[in-house]
């Protein structure tokens, strides 16, 4: 994995560190007919922005929640069409993940801005690096990873969250999951419903990712 060619975190734009503590909310493999309409509401009861990484097949299976995602102010990026490990695709194969998952997008949203891409899995070569870079994305990865997907148990998912805060951090949360997979995602809505008053309490602000990096 080439996790130095890729957004991490978020730099601070100025030297002196007087500016805000920014942190950045992502969401993968959504959109999900029960959990993904959860997590909306709850960063709406915040007025918390958010970047949504979806699969392709879910954004044609429920273009409503792209829809949605997009009238309240979040950000959609692109996660793949199906959700394979890009690493094992065959030549070509990442590059048509990736433009089928922005079409499936727009489709759904034909006003969509998508400006990021993340690999599944992490899973980032050369090939994916040189994919996303020829479909216009830049590559998003993150700097905080609580494994909700495992389902730890909520406390866990706040806790591994604010362990791992700096300014500038992404955090990596998921509001679906893998086409082969139906595990809930209660635990991190759960979670985020006490994450985002703790990430307030110890001086973070939530923000959308920037229009430039």
């Amino acid at each position: 994995m080439k996790h130095l060619d890729c957004i991490c975190e978020v730099p601070s734009d100025c030297a002196d560190g007087t500016e805000e503590r920014s942190v950045y909310l992502t969401f993968d493999d959504g959109p999900d007919p029960v959990w993904t309409p959860e997590v909306l509401d709850l960063l709406a009861q915040h007025r918390t922005p958010a970047t949504f990484f979806v699969i392709g097949d879910a954004a044609v299976d429920r273009p409503e929640l792209i829809r949605r995602m997009i009238a309240d102010g979040h950000e959609v990026a692109n996660h793949t069409m199906t959700h394979p490990d890009l690493s094992r695709c065959a030549p070509g194969e990442v590059e048509r993940e990736i433009v089928e998952a922005n079409s499936a997008i727009m489709m759904a949203c034909p006003h969509a801005a998508v400006r990021y891409f993340r690999a599944p899995y992490g899973s980032w070569t050369e090939e994916v690096l040189t994919a996303s870079a020829s479909t216009g994305l830049a590559p998003l990865h993150w700097s905080v990873d609580p494994r909700d997907w495992s389902r730890p148990g909520a406390d866990s998912i706040v806790d591994s969250v604010l362990a791992g805060l700096r300014p500038g951090a992404i955090v990596l949360l998921h509001d679906g999951c893998e086409r082969s997979q139906s595990d809930p995602r209660e635990q991190t809505v759960m979670a985020l419903s006490r994450l985002i008053p703790a990430l307030h309490d110890r001086g973070f602000t939530v923000r959308p990712l920037p229009q430039h990096h």
